[in-house]
């Protein structure tokens, strides 16, 4: 099933897609769910999942609905919100072989992203708290002290209770020009204002099937038309997401509701930068788009 969050007249409701296009407010049945983490949290409290808690919820009586239209539109009563409240985001790099090669080609020190890519231990690093995630439909940023920078069409996931609990689709900005100047500038170069999105929606671990097998498509509008587009798959991921999962949680608890960004395979060619206005779409089967503008920050 697939999980919304937005808000009606300034007030938060949680959806689930019940019909295509058509979202069912499972806040207006149950008003005590306020947010997805209420769901993963019943789920856990229940031995149950998360989809089985919602059924029985839907089981109580007719909800309010919303067109998947009313949702991505501006300006009307309604808002798309980022599909779970993430006190933290973390990230992976260098868990595709093209991602490997591009930092090689873009860094004067090459040698230390072959050696990340053939290590049992991935790169890990902290990319956002809640406060910089960015909804669906809103800005992300491209830093004015950089000169080259691209979005990172990525499959993320969610920890709940340790456990990975659903998957959306992310949008790690990046400064090529500042990671590549230096390794050791990569947080400047992925944490800054407006660096994050993620979304539409989560999809569930049991609704997903096989994480590891989703086409991801990158697509890059500027004036109204394409200036880049690209596609990967998530089965050419080096480390799969329980695997990170796994690293991630060594040593270091995170908390509930936490997104993880899994790396990606799509990354534009070298002679190509973001500019302000550029429309940055996110594709992920199963999932949906995540669609964003950029902004200088």
């Amino acid at each position: 099933m697939r999980y919304f969050q937005f808000s009606k007249n300034g007030h938060r409701r949680v959806g689930v897609e019940t019909a295509s296009g058509q979202i069912t407010d499972l806040t207006s049945i149950e008003p005590i769910i306020s947010s997805t983490n209420d769901l993963f949290a019943a789920a856990a409290i229940a031995g149950s999942t998360t989809d089985a808690i919602t059924k029985t919820v839907l089981a109580r009586g007719d909800g309010e609905t919303v067109s998947w239209d009313s949702l991505s539109a501006t300006g009307g009563d309604y808002k798309l919100l980022p599909p779970i409240d993430a006190p933290e985001v973390w990230a992976f790099g260098v868990t595709y072989m093209d991602s490997m090669r591009e930092r090689q080609a873009e860094s004067g020190t090459p040698d230390v992203y072959a050696k990340v890519y053939n290590a049992d231990r991935p790169e890990a690093f902290f990319k956002a708290t809640g406060a910089r995630v960015q909804s669906p439909f809103d800005e992300v940023g491209i830093r004015a002290d950089s000169g080259w920078d691209v979005p990172e069409p990525e499959l993320a996931f969610v920890v709940f209770g340790g456990k990975i609990v659903g998957y959306t689709a992310g949008n790690d900005m990046s400064s090529r020009t500042i990671e590549g100047e230096n390794p050791l500038y990569l947080p400047q170069a992925k944490v800054y204002d407006k660096s994050v999105s993620f979304g539409p929606c989560i999809v569930t671990t049991e609704s997903i099937g096989d994480a590891q097998k989703l086409d991801v498509t990158l697509t890059i509008a500027r004036d109204g038309k394409q200036a880049f587009k690209g596609q990967a798959n998530t089965s050419s991921m080096k480390r799969d997401c329980a695997y990170l999962a796994d690293w991630l949680q060594r040593h270091n608890t995170v908390p509930d509701g936490t997104v993880v960004l899994t790396g990606t395979g799509t990354i534009p060619p070298p002679d190509f930068t973001l500019t302000a206005g550029d429309v940055v779409s996110i594709e992920i089967e199963k999932i949906g788009t995540l669609v964003n503008t950029v902004v200088v920050v």
